[in-house]
């Protein structure tokens, strides 16, 4: 049973950044795809990143794309996402999750198919 830590988060002023860890316990997280959920307070839950099995296969969501990037180091059992030029509207819980198939995709990420789910670490941009 894989279970999964997600750390990192704290408060940033606008335009800086942060990076938030994903490891796992419990299982080898090299077959599983990553991927980053946010819900901010009152919103829907958004897709952020995915990294699969295969670090050439990544996915990111409109509104981070080109600001955040994710990673992993499978000798660490840890994925990171790197998140740069932070925003207000980037202040959210982020979450990492697990997918067996271990592969990234828009459907998988729209429909969240992860098995298994970490807690929450939050993220605060603000002056």
């Amino acid at each position: 049973q894989v279970q999964l830590v997600a750390s990192g988060g704290g408060l940033v002023q606008p335009g800086g950044s942060l990076r938030l860890s994903c490891t796992a316990s419990g299982s080898i997280l090299d077959s599983y795809a990553i991927g980053w959920f946010r819900q901010a307070p009152g919103e829907a839950r958004e897709a952020v990143s995915c990294i699969g099995s295969s670090t050439t296969n990544s996915w990111y969501g409109a509104s981070v794309k080109g600001r955040f990037t994710v990673s992993r180091d499978n000798a660490k059992n840890t994925v990171f996402l790197q998140m740069n030029s932070l925003k207000p509207e980037d202040s959210a819980d982020y979450y990492c999750a697990a997918n067996e198939q271990g592969i990234c995709s828009n459907y998988i990420m729209i429909v969240a198919e992860f098995n298994h789910w970490g807690q929450g670490t939050r993220v605060t941009v603000s002056s």
